[in-house]
């Protein structure tokens, strides 16, 4: 399968230790299998850190998600599971991940995530409405998360 990874800057080697904590699925590499959501995002990307948009391409056989070779999780809807994984790995500012996933899938929470974690924290909203809100506003769109240096070792550019 194609996936890619929407960036502001070119890179040979995809390196875990800069990927950013408190993110959906903890501390990893990002991609999708839609073009469109990668180069959206690396436009996203670009103006915030003032540089240019870039969509890297890799190949991954999906085969190693199913035969054992990689631990994987996935979601394919948003749910109360979903949820509370994305909770944990959002509040998670360690630099060791909460699971020990080699790749998880599933849909992408609301940019406005932060928020919604501070209101359900502070008890303003429950886990109903924690979970109604963390739905992507532009539709329900997945992406892939890649947390170990085994998953990464089993990308390649093209």
């Amino acid at each position: 399968m194609k996936l890619y990874h929407g960036t502001y800057t070119d890179f040979t080697q995809i390196d875990l230790s800069l990927s950013q904590k408190g993110k959906d699925f903890g501390k990893g590499f990002y991609l999708s299998d839609n073009y469109d959501q990668a180069y959206n995002m690396a436009v996203f990307k670009s103006i915030q850190f003032n540089g240019n948009p870039i969509v890297l391409q890799y190949e991954f056989d999906e085969s190693l998600l199913y035969d054992g070779e990689l631990s994987f999780s996935k979601y394919e809807e948003y749910s109360r599971e979903w949820a509370e994984f994305v909770l944990k790995n959002r509040v998670n500012m360690s630099d060791v991940n909460i699971h020990t996933y080699d790749v998880v899938y599933g849909p992408i929470a609301n940019d406005k995530v932060g928020v919604q974690i501070r209101n359900l924290i502070e008890q303003n909203i429950d886990m109903d409405i924690f979970l109604k809100r963390l739905k992507y506003m532009q539709g329900i769109t997945f992406q892939y998360f890649f947390g170990t240096e085994k998953a990464i070792s089993r990308l390649v550019r093209v």
